[in-house]
């Protein structure tokens, strides 16, 4: 069992950058693969990153350069770091943990937090 509660998001202007941070407790973190997903008004949720647990990440084309994954498994915590926010990034983040299947797959993560809302304004 794995539980993770996701932090860092808020208001933020267009350009601007912020840090979302995952919790996870359990004691085999190392063992999951990470993502990040989105989900805005009335929209699907769609995959953002995600990093394996030797570090090998993946990122949406429509985030791609301005966000970036990391992890560290000593602190059972995944990160993301968002810069040049768009308006168009508006939406609840989750944070979510997976072992096996497509890693860009909503399907294939088990586990998922509460969510932190980003919120970009123009």
């Amino acid at each position: 069992q794995v539980q993770l509660v996701e932090s860092g998001g808020g208001l933020v202007q267009a350009g601007g950058s912020l840090r979302l941070s995952c919790a996870a407790s359990g004691r085999t973190f190392g063992s999951y693969f990470m993502g990040w997903f989105r989900q805005a008004p009335a929209k699907e949720r769609e995959f953002v990153a995600s990093i394996l647990g030797n570090a090998d990440t993946y990122t949406a084309d429509s985030v791609k350069g301005r966000f970036t994954i990391s992890r560290d498994n000593a602190k059972n915590a995944v990160y993301l770091q968002m810069n040049s926010l768009k308006p168009e990034d508006t939406a609840v983040y989750y944070c979510a943990a997976g072992v096996s299947g497509g890693i860009a797959s909503k399907r294939s993560y088990e586990y998922w937090g509460q969510g932190t809302r980003v919120t970009v304004s123009s």
